[in-house]
């Protein structure tokens, strides 16, 4: 099922829409970016799951045909340039090709260098009691 042609409006619906396989992969993407950063807000944004952070996006993660794509915008691609550089990648994005082991350990990280940025970004001192590392 593609998830843009319905009218999506929570994760759950957005995993459910998926089969067996890729919803197990889509869950545990879930599991990974909320353990990193319970306090995000999530949301579907761009007919994909998003977690935001006082209204600002932190990542996004969306299933396709072939791959997981995971947009940690730019900041998060850059950040991460060498440990991603065997992965397909756009400006802020990276493929995680079904037909490899997801790196959620790799995701968990980039998600905790995004909630330190968004929160260094609006000017506020990071509080390590709030970013689970």
């Amino acid at each position: 099922m593609d998830p843009s042609k319905n009218k999506i409006k929570t994760v759950d619906e957005y995993i459910e829409s998926f089969p067996m396989e890729i919803r197990m992969i889509l869950e545990k993407m879930r599991r990974t970016i909320r353990e990193a950063a319970p306090q995000a807000e999530e949301t579907i944004s761009y007919h994909m799951p998003a977690y935001k952070l006082n209204g600002k996006n932190l990542v996004f993660f969306a299933a396709f045909k072939n791959h997981i794509g995971f947009y940690p915008i730019p900041s998060g691609i850059e950040a991460f340039k060498k440990e991603l550089s065997s992965y397909e990648q756009g400006k802020g994005s990276v493929q995680f090709p079904f037909d490899e082991p997801i790196p959620y350990d790799l995701v968990k990280k980039i998600v905790i260098f995004r909630l330190k940025e968004s929160l260094k970004v609006r000017g506020k001192e990071t509080n390590e009691a709030l970013i689970r590392i």
